[in-house]
C-alpha cells in the first residue's frame, strides 16, 4: 500500500497512533536503563511514499556496532522519553524537530542488554535534511512504508537458546532483528489498525550483550 508524504497520511498515522493502547511489558524492573528510539517518517521517491527512517550504526560504537536501529539512544537524567528520540534523532542523523512533530508512543520493549526502549513514531516534515553523524551513525536509509506492509516482509524463526520466537524483518536480502525489527513490526500493526504486542518477541543471541 502506496501511503503519500502528506498531510492526509500524516493525519492517518497520528489517528491510528492516538487509538492504539500501550500496556506495559510483564516482569519490567526498575534495573532496566530508561532509552528511546524515534521513528521518523519522512519522504521518499519525490514525496509519492512515506518512509520511515533506518539507521546502521557506526562499528567504532562500543555496543551493538554495525547493528540496524532506528535512531535512539539512552535516556538522560530528567529526560522523557519523548525528549531523548528528539534529541538522539537531532544528534545522529541532523534532523531537528520539536514535540509537536510526535504522532504517538509504542509500546515499551526490554531488551536482552538491560534496557527499556520507548518507540517515538515522529512526523519529519518536508524540507529535512540528513545529516548522519558519522560518529555514532554508519549509513541511513528510508524505509517506505509498503515495504513493512508487505505480506513476507517478517518471519518468526526458533533457536535454541530462549523459548521466545525471533523476528526477523526481511528488507533488500537483509535481515534486521529485534529490538528494531520488533518494533517496526508493531508499528506496521498499528498503521493496520491492530494492537500487537511485541514484547515477547525474542533477541537473536548476538545483540543478547
Amino acid at each position: 500500500m502506496r501511503r503519500p508524504f502528506d498531510d492526509t497520511t500524516r493525519r492517518n498515522i497520528a489517528s491510528r497512533c492516538a487509538a492504539f493502547a500501550r500496556v506495559q511489558p510483564d516482569g519490567v524492573t526498575a534495573e532496566l536503563k530508561r532509552a528511546a528510539v524515534a521513528i521518523a517518517l519522512t519522504d521518499a521517491n519525490d514525496a509519492s511514499d512515506t518512509a520511515l527512517l533506518l539507521t546502521r550504526r557506526a562499528s567504532s560504537l562500543r555496543s551493538h556496532r554495525a547493528q540496524w536501529a532506528l535512531p535512539g539512544g539512552r535516556c538522560d537524567a530528567g529526560e522523557t522519553q519523548i525528549e531523548a528520540a528528539l534529541r538522539e534523532l537531532r544528534e545522529e542523523l541532523g534532523v531537528a524537530l520539536a514535540e509537536d512533530a510526535v504522532l504517538g508512543l509504542l509500546d515499551d520493549y526490554p531488551t536482552r542488554s538491560g534496557y527499556l526502549i520507548t518507540p517515538v513514531v515522529v512526523w519529519a516534515g518536508p524540507g529535512q535534511t540528513i545529516v548522519p553523524n558519522p560518529a555514532e551513525v554508519a549509513s541511513v536509509h528510508p524505509i517506505p512504508l509498503g515495504m513493512i506492509e508487505r505480506a513476507d516482509a517478517f518471519d518468526f524463526i526458533s533457536i535454541p537458546q530462549s523459548t521466545r520466537r525471533v523476528i526477523r524483518f526481511h528488507w533488500e536480502e537483509r535481515l534486521i532483528h529485534a529490538p528494531t525489527a520488533a518494533m517496526i513490526y508493531q508499528f506496521r500493526e498499528v498503521l493496520d489498525g491492530r494492537d500487537t504486542r511485541v514484547a515477547d518477541l525474542e533477541q537473536p543471541v548476538f545483540a543478547w550483550k
